[in-house]
């Protein structure tokens, strides 16, 4: 048997055979509130305000007390909505930058640049002490034969 076997070309492209076969039997796809529900797929929100969606975070407003949300990509356009599509929550520029992606109204005391003020509720009171080390190590005078130390 030769490593390498001889095969007769196709004459066709196959993308062309497909689509005089096939195309004449497709039809638009109706949009109902099923199809719907499946191009926007169901995202649990995390802790701090973000859902993912194809390995990045975007932000949902803090409003929102729902812990899960509906997202879908359209282009570069990403938008979020309700669980039960009835609204859309919030609208985020895709970039291929990995950073978080906020939005306005993300955190209850949001400052101008949309994230978190967040100030201690008690003073500081934490003080700092270094514990001097000790003259000799007692684990290693064990291994002292010689008496040096």
């Amino acid at each position: 048997m030769t490593k390498h076997r001889r095969r007769r070309a196709v004459g066709c492209v196959p993308r062309d055979e497909h689509e005089g076969a096939c195309l004449p039997a497709a039809r638009p796809l109706e949009v109902t509130a099923e199809v719907e529900a499946w191009l926007c797929p169901r995202r649990k929100i995390s802790f701090d305000g973000f859902v993912s969606y194809e390995g990045r975070r975007f932000g949902v407003p803090y409003w929102y007390d729902r812990r899960e949300c509906r997202v879908s990509r359209e282009g570069r356009v990403l938008h979020v909505y309700s669980d039960d599509l009835s609204r859309e929550i919030a609208v985020h520029a895709v970039t291929w930058d990995r950073r978080d992606s906020w939005c306005a109204g993300q955190w209850a005391d949001g400052g101008d640049d949309g994230q978190p003020c967040e100030l201690p509720s008690q003073p500081v009171a934490t003080t700092v002490v270094q514990v001097a080390p000790p003259p000799a190590n007692p684990a290693f005078a064990k291994f002292d034969f010689w008496g040096r130390s």
